[in-house]
C-alpha cells in the first residue's frame, strides 16, 4: 500500500474506534451495559443484525469462494426468510415479555437450570471458537499483504477492538455496526463497479458474465439432490432454515441484537428486513467473485494467490517453480484468447477452452498440493487471498486502503458482537444464575472483565485459525456442530408442553453425540447436521406424551 492508502486505513480506523468510545459512554449496570437499556429503534437493530452475520469473513472469503466453486453458495441462505418469519411468531414476543438478558434465562423458567446451563455452554463454546476465526480472518490480510507475522497480527487486532467493545458495551456496538455497514456497502458496491470498469476495451459486464457462465460460475440455482452436496436448494431451503432458525432465534450474538429494540414491533421489523436483504446483499458479493474470475479470464492471473507462500516455494524448489509457471504462463495466455473469442461470438465454449481450464486447474492443484505437502504456508487454502489479490494489484490508491479498512471494519462488527454477547451469558448464565444480585457497579466491572476475558480467549483461538481453510466455510461447519442441539431445545421449550427439564437435557446430549459423530464419519453435508441436531432433540423428548413429564407453566408466558 501506498502513503495515501494507509492514511484512508488509519483515519477510518481511528475514527471508528473514537466514534465506539463516544456512542458507548455513560454506562451504569448490566441493563445498559448488554442491553443498551432497550431503547434501539429497528434502523439500528437491522444493521445490527446483519453486521453481526456479515463478519470480514463474509467480505474476505465469499469473493474467492464464487471464484473457485461459482454461485451456488448464495443457496445457503434461502432457509433465512422463512425462518425469520417464525422466530418473529414465535421467539420474540416471548424474549420480549420475559424481559431476560440472554435467551437461555428462558430455559430455566421452562425447564430447569442444569437446561439453561448447558444450552448456554453450547452457545459459549461454539460462539468462542468462531469467534475466533473472525479474528483471524482480518489479521490474515495485514499479515500476508504487508510482512507481519500473523500471531502479533491477532493480538493487535483484537486487542484494538477490545477498546471501545469493553468500555461501551451494547450501545457502542450498535451505534458502531451501523456506521461500519453503511462503509462497507458502499465500499463493495466501488469495488463491483470498478471491477466492471477495468474489463479489457470492448468487453462488457454482459460478455464477462457470459464467459463466467459458460465456466460454470453462475450456478445459482443446484437442484439435484445429494446429501453430501454443500451447496444445492434442498440442503439450502431445509438445512438453511433450521440454521437461520438457531443461528437468528437461539445464539445470544443475534439474540442480543433484537432483544435491545424498544418494542416488539422494533425487533421484528429489524429482523424481516433482514429476511429480505440478505439474500440480494450475498449474491451481489458472490457476483463480485464471478467477475473477479471473468477479469483473469482477459488478463494474466497468478498462479497462486498466496504470494507469501508460492514465494517461498520458489526460493526453495527454484527449478520446480520455474516449470510450473512458464507452462502456467503459456497455457493462461492461450486461454485469455479462447475467453476474448468466446466473449465476442457467444458460441458455446469450444473444446480447447475447456481442456486450457482443465489444465490450468490442474497446475493450480499441484502447486497448492506442493505447498500444503511443504508447509510453505500456515494457511492451506488460496481461495481466502483471491479478493485481495485483486484489490491490491488492480484498484487505484486510496481504495486499497479502504478495501482494507472495510474488511477489518466487518470483521469488527461481528466480533464485538460476538463478545458482548459471549459477556451476557456467562455472567448471566453461568456467574449470576441463582446467585445473590449484584449492584449496578459490580455488574458493570464484571461484565468489563467477562469481556475481556472472551476477548484474550477467542485471540488464542485466532492463533490456530490457519488450519481450517476456507475460513465461510469453516465458520459454518463450526457453528452447525452446536446449532441443531441449541435449536431442538428451544423447539421443545415451545412446542412440546409435557417435556421437562431432565429429559431435554438428555435428549440434547445425545442429539450433540450423534451430530459429532455423523460429522466425523463424514455421512452428509454440514448444513444436514442442523437438521439432524434438532430433530434428535425433538424425537427424544418425544418420549414425554408417552411417559408425561414437566409441563409448561403457561403463565410464565
Amino acid at each position: 500500500m501506498n502513503t495515501l492508502d494507509w492514511i484512508v486505513l488509519l483515519l477510518t480506523l481511528t475514527t471508528m474506534i473514537a466514534y465506539g468510545v463516544y456512542k458507548g459512554r455513560g454506562q451504569n449496570g448490566a441493563q445498559s451495559y448488554l442491553l443498551a437499556n432497550k431503547q434501539l429503534p429497528w434502523y439500528i437493530v437491522l444493521p445490527g443484525i446483519m453486521a453481526t452475520q456479515a463478519s470480514a469473513i463474509t467480505f474476505l472469503s465469499a469473493p474467492g469462494q464464487a471464484y473457485t466453486d461459482g454461485m451456488r453458495f448464495v443457496q445457503y441462505y434461502f432457509g433465512l426468510p422463512l425462518a425469520m418469519i417464525v422466530i418473529c411468531i414465535s421467539f420474540i414476543p416471548i424474549f420480549q415479555k420475559l424481559n431476560v438478558y440472554t435467551a437461555y434465562q428462558f430455559l430455566e423458567q421452562r425447564f430447569d437450570r442444569k437446561t439453561r446451563s448447558l444450552t448456554a455452554f453450547l452457545f459459549l463454546l461454539s460462539r468462542g471458537l468462531s469467534t475466533g476465526i473472525s479474528i483471524y480472518a482480518p489479521a490474515i490480510i495485514l499479515s500476508a499483504m504487508l510482512g507481519w507475522n500473523i500471531y502479533l497480527t491477532n493480538i493487535i487486532m483484537g486487542g484494538l477492538l477490545m477498546i471501545y467493545t469493553c468500555s461501551g458495551g451494547a450501545k457502542a456496538v450498535a451505534h458502531t455496526q451501523k456506521v461500519q455497514l453503511l462503509i462497507i456497502l458502499a465500499a463493495m458496491a466501488l469495488a463491483g463497479f470498478l471491477v466492471v470498469h477495468q474489463l479489457p476495451q470492448g468487453v462488457s459486464m454482459g460478455d464477462a458474465l457470459y464467459v463466467a457462465g459458460k465456466s460454470g460460475k453462475m450456478n445459482v440455482i443446484t437442484t439435484k439432490f445429494d446429501w453430501k452436496d454443500k451447496y444445492n436448494i434442498w440442503s439450502g431451503i431445509i438445512g438453511g432454515f433450521f440454521l437461520a432458525l438457531s443461528y437468528f432465534g437461539t445464539d445470544q450474538s443475534q439474540v442480543g441484537r433484537y432483544i435491545t429494540g424498544k418494542d416488539t414491533r422494533e425487533s421484528r421489523l429489524g429482523l424481516l428486513l433482514n429476511g429480505l436483504v440478505k439474500i440480494p446483499m450475498q449474491f451481489a458479493i458472490l457476483l463480485i467473485g464471478v467477475l473477479v474470475f471473468a477479469f483473469y479470464s482477459f488478463y494474466p492471473a497468478p498462479l497462486y494467490f498466496n504470494s507469501g507462500a508460492y514465494n517461498s516455494l520458489k526460493k526453495n524448489e527454484p527449478l520446480y517453480a520455474a516449470a510450473v509457471e512458464a507452462r502456467y504462463t503459456q497455457l493462461h495466455s492461450a486461454y485469455e484468447a479462447q475467453s476474448r473469442t468466446l466473449a465476442q461470438t457467444r458460441i458455446a465454449p469450444s473444446t480447447e477452452f475447456i481442456q486450457t481450464q482443465h489444465q490450468l486447474q490442474a497446475l493450480r492443484d499441484s502447486v497448492s498440493t506442493r505447498i500444503t505437502q511443504q508447509n510453505y504456508s500456515p494457511d492451506k487454502n488460496d481461495t481466502n487471498y483471491i479478493f485481495l489479490y485483486f484489490v491490491t494489484n488492480a484498484l487505484p490508491p486510496g481504495i486499497v486502503g479502504l478495501l482494507f479498512a472495510v474488511i477489518i471494519l466487518a470483521s469488527w462488527g461481528s466480533i464485538s458482537a460476538a463478545l458482548n454477547s459471549l459477556t451476557a451469558s456467562s455472567l448471566m448464565d453461568i456467574q449470576m444464575a441463582g446467585r445473590i444480585a449484584l449492584s449496578n457497579k459490580e455488574q458493570l466491572r464484571y461484565g468489563r472483565l467477562h469481556t475481556l476475558g472472551w476477548g484474550i480467549f477467542c485471540i488464542a483461538v485466532a492463533m490456530f485459525a490457519a488450519k481450517l481453510g476456507s475460513l465461510i466455510e469453516a465458520v459454518n461447519i463450526l457453528g452447525s456442530l452446536f446449532y441443531g442441539t441449541i435449536l431442538g431445545i428451544f423447539l421443545v421449550a415451545f412446542y412440546i408442553k409435557r417435556a421437562g427439564g431432565s429429559l431435554v437435557f438428555a435428549a440434547a446430549v445425545i442429539a450433540e453425540v450423534v451430530v459429532v459423530t455423523v460429522y466425523y464419519l463424514d455421512i452428509v453435508s454440514f448444513l444436514w447436521l442442523n437438521v439432524i441436531g434438532a430433530l434428535v432433540v425433538v424425537l427424544v423428548s418425544l418420549i414425554a406424551y408417552i411417559k408425561p413429564g414437566t409441563e409448561l407453566n403457561t403463565e410464565q408466558l
